[in-house]
């Protein structure tokens, strides 16, 4: 007879089987603002399609197997011969095939490619964030190779592909290749100006044999890597592929992979050159300017990638707290909890609005747009990659116990949220790159006062956090050392002025009183308790 102590009461359903992304109400609507109307029916039913795959039993099983059985360096095969390939589990596979498949690496190549792509990215994350990194870096390549038309030529096709080829074989031969890339070394850490890889020409016009170690390369299992050098002529961007046209391995010496705090499921990996074939990206002694668009592009998805994070996080929260009673009601319903809630919807909220708005500001490629970018992405880099870690640990927090535990998917984004913040410059770096684009080109500082004056006038909060922000740009007194603070300003100011103009009243509301006027806390869950509260937290519960 079965006991009565094993009978299991007042615990949620498990969150699976719904659609993430037409449960999420943020991202639903800034597809809809952003795409032109007769590109939507086709959008919406390919994000559905993959929201309903993101949302299902089936997925999620996929991400704990790949985070379970992470990647294994293998540098040798039986006969002892030098192969440096890195194996994973199935499911990582599965899951990279599918982001291959859904876009994730295509935007550059079709109408309203970013708002697409950023929808579907966000709302990849939250089944599984590390196979993000190989399609990121593939993506963000495309703009570095544009610079050579001819080796643009050669592998935007490839890396646009919807097809994901595994194996290492001449990328000639492959339906699809994806790109890793390779700046960071021991000795300069960001300052990638102290590189020592060293590049010699050969005989043939713009190849090169590269020499030295990078401390960092993302995706080594890929097919292709756009790393730096320093070349006779200064630092310059080179394409390395594994494979060269005859079949052979290029020497691409994988020393060891990273065992890292989170993306346990993704490799990153140390590589030595000695001897390697490269080919030149873009003009000798201009490698980061070669490069730097790349690296904009993968700012703008570490933004993206926090934004599914603290979204799912936040689903995880909400869906508990619907559910699970305590002292004579359910969680949701009770004032204290639903504060909590309602503050980090606030939170996910405003980063999927804004990331959205960079995304279609990619699309439109304006001169405006382009300036906007110029500020807008390290601004958000900055501040959205920072809040990611308290809103995932505050919603574990929601579901206490069980928060802590692994199989409630909450560790699992805990140990990823501080990566977007130290990946693709930390946050000194992003809070600098915002003073050198105020100090060097006023075009960006205008097109962003642009942006956010056209909220001026519509919340009174909004309005004085803008007069306050051009006081503190006024002044440029010991402005280096507060280039944090002033990231952070105009991040926030930025956030408030898309939700004014596009949040339902409440979710405006509630973010410009709490994080303009200051009527709110350092803490979540110190929102002034005359809100419509209740309204902000049902926005963002999933609908199962």
């Amino acid at each position: 007879m079965a006991g009565t102590t094993h009978t299991v009461t007042n615990q949620p359903p498990p969150l699976d089987g719904y659609d993430v992304f037409t449960s999420d109400r943020a991202l639903t609507a800034a597809v809809e603002r952003h795409l032109d109307p007769e590109l939507l029916d086709e959008a919406h039913g390919d994000l559905t399609a993959l929201g309903r795959a993101s949302g299902s039993a089936q997925l999620q099983e996929w991400a704990v197997q790949a985070n379970e059985n992470p990647p294994r360096l293998r540098t040798h095969d039986r006969h002892g011969h030098r192969v440096d390939e890195v194996d994973f589990h199935p499911a990582w596979h599965r899951l990279l095939g599918k982001g291959v498949a859904a876009g994730l690496t295509a935007a550059w190549v079709r109408p309203g490619g970013h708002v697409r792509r950023a929808a579907a990215f966000l709302v990849w994350t939250q089944v599984e964030a590390g196979n993000l990194c190989p399609l990121s870096m593939t993506h963000a390549a495309v703009p570095a190779l544009r610079t050579d038309p001819a080796l643009a030529a050669e592998w935007e096709p490839r890396l646009t592909s919807l097809v994901y080829d595994r194996g290492l074989r001449p990328a000639r031969l492959k339906a699809g290749a994806l790109f890793g890339m390779g700046m960071t070394e021991k000795q300069g850490g960001s300052d990638v100006r102290a590189n020592t890889t060293a590049a010699r020409p050969l005989a043939e016009a713009g190849t090169y044999e590269l020499t030295g170690h990078k401390w960092f390369c993302s995706a080594p299992m890929s097919d292709g890597f756009l790393v730096l050098a320093q070349a006779p002529g200064g630092l310059t961007c080179f394409l390395v592929p594994r494979v060269l046209e005859d079949g052979s391995r290029n020497v691409f010496l994988i020393q060891r992979l990273k065992d890292k705090l989170g993306n346990r499921s993704n490799a990153s990996g140390e590589v030595e050159f000695d001897g390697t074939w490269a080919r030149r990206v873009g003009e000798e002694g201009r490698g980061v300017r070669t490069i730097i668009d790349m690296v904009a592009a993968t700012r703008l998805d570490c933004v993206l990638g926090s934004a599914g994070l603290m979204r799912q996080a936040v689903a995880q929260a909400v869906h508990h707290c619907t559910y699970r009673e305590a002292f004579g009601a359910k969680l949701v319903d009770q004032p204290l909890m639903r504060n909590v809630l309602a503050d980090l919807a606030l939170e996910s909220e405003a980063a999927t609005t804004l990331a959205l708005r960079l995304a279609a500001a990619y699309d439109d490629g304006g001169e405006q747009e382009r300036a906007l970018l110029r500020i807008a992405v390290p601004t958000a880099k900055y501040w959205v990659t920072k809040r990611c870690t308290p809103v995932t640990v505050e919603a574990a927090e929601c579901l206490g116990g069980n928060g802590y535990v692994e199989e409630s998917g909450l560790p699992r984004l805990v140990r990823e949220s501080p990566l977007n913040s130290i990946w693709e410059g930390a946050g000194n770096v992003q809070a600098l790159d915002v003073l050198r684009a105020l100090q060097r080109e006023p075009q960006a500082l205008n097109a962003y006062l642009q942006e956010v004056g056209k909220a001026r006038g519509a919340d009174h909060r909004l309005d004085g956090a803008i007069k306050n922000l051009l006081t503190e740009l006024a002044d440029l007194d010991g402005i280096e050392g507060r280039a944090r603070r002033l990231t952070e300003r105009l991040a926030l100011v930025l956030q408030g002025s898309l939700l004014v103009r596009f949040a339902p009243p409440e979710v405006a509301d509630a973010f410009c009183a709490s994080r303009l006027g200051g009527d709110g806390g350092a803490a979540f869950g110190t929102l002034p308790h005359t809100l419509d509260l209740a309204s902000v937290v049902e926005r963002a519960r999933p609908l199962l």
